[in-house]
């Protein structure tokens, strides 16, 4: 049960140990753990920034289709989208859903894949799937040539030869 409190204490003749008070133990631990909650948080926000800085230095280079992701990239994706004011930055997303769909990096564990549902946004996850289709469809085909393709389509769609006005539901019917 721990010492009697500092009144009791004083009564009785023994001395207070707030060391051996259950209560004053009690309430250490909870402000410890708040203490740690707090700076794993800013950890965190630190390993963030610092990954959406390699980002963007990779992007630069340009380095980041040759780079497999680890674990935690999705957070460091919509850190540049946070500098930024909302701008998306679709080449990092692109990335994430090529090492989605190519099971690269982190995303070689099915259960990292299965998060990724809830991490990488709707386009993303997309992208991935469909580069994914495309590869069972077509066996053998380099993912990297797809990602070129998906993403020559998306920027140039006059590239793919397929007239504008055309509609996906159009293409499936050909």
């Amino acid at each position: 049960m721990g010492t009697p409190g500092p009144v009791v204490a004083a009564l009785s003749g023994t001395v207070y140990d707030p060391d051996t008070d259950d209560v004053v133990q009690a309430e250490l631990a909870v402000e410890t753990a708040a203490v740690a909650d707090r700076e794993a948080v800013v950890r965190e926000a630190q390993r963030i920034t610092a990954r959406a800085d390699e980002l963007q230095a990779l992007r630069e280079l340009p380095a980041l289709e040759q780079t497999e992701p680890p674990d935690g990239d999705e957070a460091a994706r919509n850190e540049p989208t946070r500098r930024t004011g909302g701008y998306v930055r679709a080449d990092i997303a692109a990335w994430l859903a090529r090492a989605l769909a190519a099971h690269l990096g982190h995303y070689r564990d099915p259960a990292a894949r299965k998060a990724a549902a809830d991490l990488l946004p709707p386009l993303a996850l997309a992208h991935a799937a469909l580069l994914a289709e495309l590869v069972r469809l077509v066996p053998g085909v380099d993912m990297d040539q797809l990602a070129f393709s998906v993403r020559l389509a998306t920027t140039e769609p006059e590239a793919t030869g397929v007239p504008s006005h055309r509609t996906l539901t159009d293409l499936t019917e050909v």
